[in-house]
């Protein structure tokens, strides 16, 4: 299938899933179907890196942060644009306020792809567990940066009002089912730019890296390069998938925007679904994640993380590769004569 007939297929389907969810009518189904399309952007992304390529980044949470903490502070900008838009840069700040939860991505995603692609710089001439060590540290010293950051809250947090409904001319939405809306077509986007990626040359590159890096260097493969454009579109993503979180939780403080469960939902939901597909990623982020939605609901979340440490082990025994893994060798069994 053609790319953008994959995109189009998406995007169709994506409208069916919103349209089914109105007709619906529940405000839960909204807001546990955000964070089901959150993790899936953010899963497809850390696959991009991860999957594609072959490099573990545990990192996921810092780029999350840089997104949500993007937004938070574009927030207190235009909350103070008197103050703040008097100047050089006046003129070039003013189209961005009132700020709208698009401008946020669009500015949260460049960002963060910038630091995806300094941080590659800096860190991709490392392999192994030392890269994957280093982007930890990396998550931990911009976390102590937020915290000592007061404009944005520091350690006490910030707080995000909501209006409570959004207006398109006649139509009008509740504020948390645009938030899904937007989601969703972060979603779409994602996964249509991760299957891009993977049936093109860039995506043939990415798995000879993956394979055999030292093998593909002396092939002439452009290793260093390749692994700067997967940061940076990995880090780019999940800029954009933390972009709308202050809206969605209404206060946003360190401790849970870094917090363990999106870098190890980001890890889990690809090994659980299959690393080297872009179906992978969107297969363990929906099992993994109504999981967890329906243990939050009928148990805890405080089991949430618990859920993600078995099921990770038992698919790591039971199908290394994944369920997409698991499906091809059964249906490469089924084949032999």
């Amino acid at each position: 299938m053609r790319p953008w007939k994959f995109s189009l297929l998406a995007l169709a389907v994506g409208v069916v899933v919103f349209a089914l969810a109105l007709l619906l009518g529940s405000g839960y189904l909204f807001f546990a179907g955000y964070v089901v399309l959150q993790f899936i952007v953010l899963a497809t992304a850390w696959n991009i890196l991860g999957g594609y390529c072959g490099y573990v980044n545990f990192g996921s949470a810092a780029f999350f942060a840089i997104g949500t903490y993007t937004t938070v502070a574009l927030q207190k900008v235009g909350a103070n644009s008197g103050r703040f838009l008097s100047g050089t840069f006046a003129e070039f700040l003013q189209p961005l306020f009132p700020l709208s939860i698009p401008t946020a991505v669009i500015v949260s995603g460049t960002i963060a792809g910038v630091i995806g692609l300094g941080m590659g710089y800096l860190t991709l001439r490392l392999r192994g567990v030392f890269f994957a060590i280093a982007t930890l540290a990396m998550a931990v010293v911009l976390q102590t940066l937020v915290i000592n950051w007061e404009f944005v809250g520091g350690s006490r947090g910030a707080y995000i009002i909501r209006p409570a409904s959004v207006s398109f001319g006649p139509f009008s939405l509740g504020y948390i089912e645009y938030l899904f809306l937007i989601m969703l077509m972060l979603a779409v986007i994602a996964l249509s730019v991760a299957r891009l990626i993977e049936r093109s040359r860039l995506g043939y590159g990415f798995a000879t890296i993956r394979d055999d890096e030292m093998a593909a260097e002396a092939a002439g493969v452009p290793t260093l390069r390749l692994k700067l454009i997967a940061t940076t579109v990995s880090g780019a993503f999940m800029g954009m998938a933390g972009a709308p979180y202050p809206y969605y939780i209404g206060y946003v403080e360190p401790s849970g925007t870094f917090g363990l469960q999106y870098a190890v939902n980001s890890i889990a939901m690809p090994m659980i679904g299959g690393t080297t597909t872009w179906a992978g990623p969107l297969i363990g982020a929906i099992l993994l994640g109504s999981l967890q939605q329906i243990a939050t609901v009928t148990i805890s979340s405080a089991v949430n993380l618990l859920l993600v440490g078995v099921l990770l082990v038992v698919f790591v025994i039971i199908a290394p590769k994944g369920i997409i893994g698991l499906v091809l060798d059964w249906r490469r069994a089924r084949e032999k004569p």
